[in-house]
């Protein structure tokens, strides 16, 4: 199993599922987003205070690849790598089921920073880099 620099554990709600029964394409998303915010907490960094430095982090590119649906009220655990590429922050996300390891969704998502308007790389993301 791979390892990773974070994870957070998550319940799916019942009215993030569609017709099927099954979560929705787009929650997925929403899990991956709440884990990032929550590592990049974790580091000490409030994406409110960039902002009013005039920092932004936002996400260029995301590819997703779904492999086993999740439905409600399973619980699953929402993991993360990181890593520097050029300007990019490289997040490699996984999405597992809890009660038996199985892979649900896995995302490549690429983050930039825009600084007063323009692209650009800020320390406080450096850091957290492995």
């Amino acid at each position: 199993m791979e390892k990773y620099i974070f994870e957070l554990p998550m319940k799916v709600r019942d009215y993030e599922c569609d017709a099927q029964g099954i979560v929705n394409n787009a929650n997925y998303q929403h899990y991956m987003e709440h884990t990032r915010h929550e590592f990049i907490l974790s580091k000490g960094i409030r994406f409110s205070e960039l902002h009013e430095q005039g920092i932004d982090p936002v996400v260029a590119r995301i590819a997703l690849e779904y492999k086993t649906p999740l439905k409600g009220g399973d619980e699953f655990i929402s993991r993360l790598n990181v890593r520097k590429e050029g300007i990019r922050y490289v997040f490699d996300q996984h999405i597992y089921r809890a009660e038996d390891e199985k892979l649900c969704v896995k995302a490549v998502v690429e983050c930039v920073c825009i600084i007063n308007g323009k692209l650009g790389t800020h320390e406080a993301f450096d850091k957290i880099v492995r």
